[in-house]
């Protein structure tokens, strides 16, 4: 009873103080038993579980006018952003025509905010935005455009390689011959001129190491030979870039530097995998210092303006041609190709290894094999023939 009667005055009992009135009241009943007491207790607890929960619905009612809220004003801010683009943006598809030019390397900034200046776009951020928008690439070039183009319709065209001109493209293995002629055909420029400063031995443009030949001292890359106004303006434009790349990889120097663009050369013609360099650039070390010929039906062919493939066995056999290293010894006058900068890195520091011979046994998938044993030699010879019959 004691915890029954504790529970009865802690709920109607009432302190007063001083000579405070008290107004007269009927004093509350005692409760007639224990279960009217349990009933009392258990009505109490309900009336909080009825305030939790009606607290819990109005938090949640809250947080769900919060979030939609937010969600509202998410979207509202949306439409003004699309609405602030297209303010920033020409309806399209424009008028009239606009040669553009992107140099290489240029990013997208600055490539919009020269196509406000010639008016194809109305905002630079929005073209920007449009190729980070799309994970656009913007290829070098010159591209023919509209005034008030739609940003979006600009960076179609200005990311599609196929519509920019007037960039040579000069690839890793490339000859002379045929860089000059694509100048040419690109430029305007009349392919005399070019061979005219090749025959001539590229007076000014050529470093003293070259000994008058530009072989293999053209970069590979992109270039913008509209742009320029005379074929030795192209030349020196590609041998520039060329020694400066060799000067970023701690090329050697002098007749060095000659030496390794044939070796280079050598190797990039010689297989087309760039896995393979290091081990041909060894091979051809370990046979010049064993006295023996390189053996390289690439330098035969580039001495008769031809390719491996069509030589015949009185070709191969021709000791007057400079360039047959399967007669006579050392290495080629001047680098074959123009190399490109793996083919350059393998020659710099070539792969450890005894190899005097190698046979790429499998002319499709460019598998290589090497071996300091010619009998061995003489069976990836037999494999390459009968792996290749049909392209031979």
């Amino acid at each position: 009873m004691a915890e029954s009667f504790n529970d009865f005055f802690e709920e109607n009992t009432q302190w007063v103080s001083g000579n405070t009135a008290v107004p007269a009241a009927e004093p509350p009943r005692p409760p007639k038993s224990r279960k009217e007491m349990r009933k009392r207790r258990k009505t109490h607890r309900r009336k909080n579980v009825i305030v939790a929960i009606v607290v819990a619905l109005v938090i949640a009612l809250v947080a769900a006018g919060c979030f939609f809220g937010y969600r509202r004003i998410a979207a509202i801010r949306a439409v003004n952003d699309y609405n602030d683009r297209v303010s920033q943006d020409y309806p399209g598809p424009g008028t009239g025509s606009v040669m553009f030019t992107i140099e290489q390397g240029e990013d997208s900034v600055s490539v919009g905010k020269r196509l406000v200046k010639a008016e194809v776009v109305k905002s630079a951020e929005a073209f920007a935005s449009s190729v980070s928008a799309n994970s656009a690439t913007l290829y070098p070039g010159t591209f023919q455009l509209k005034k008030h183009m739609r940003s979006a319709d600009a960076v179609a065209i200005l990311s599609d390689q196929t519509k920019a001109t007037g960039f040579l493209d000069v690839k890793s293995g490339d000859r002379v011959s045929d860089v000059i002629k694509a100048a040419a055909q690109l430029s305007g420029i009349d392919e005399s001129e070019f061979q005219s400063i090749v025959d001539d031995g590229g007076d000014g443009i050529l470093p003293a190491e070259a000994k008058g030949k530009f072989e293999g001292w053209l970069e590979p890359g992109q270039y913008d030979v509209k742009s320029k106004k005379s074929a030795s303006d192209i030349l020196k434009m590609m041998v520039d870039r060329r020694i400066a790349k060799l000067d970023s990889l701690d090329a050697p120097t002098g007749d060095e530097r000659e030496r390794l663009l044939i070796i280079a050369s050598i190797a990039e013609s010689e297989v087309n995998s760039q896995d393979y360099y290091g081990k041909v650039t060894r091979v051809i070390l370990n046979r010049l210092a064993k006295d023996m010929p390189l053996g390289m039906d690439t330098t035969v062919a580039y001495g008769l303006g031809t390719t491996a493939n069509k030589l015949t066995n009185a070709q191969l056999a021709d000791k007057s041609n400079p360039y047959n290293t399967r007669v006579n010894k050392g290495l080629p006058p001047t680098p074959i190709s123009n190399p490109g900068d793996n083919a350059i890195k393998a020659a710099i520091s070539p792969e450890d290894g005894n190899w005097l011979y190698f046979v790429t046994t499998n002319l499709e998938s460019g598998e290589t094999k090497f071996t300091d044993n010619e009998q061995e030699f003489q069976k990836f010879v037999q494999e390459y023939k009968t792996t290749n019959k049909d392209a031979n």
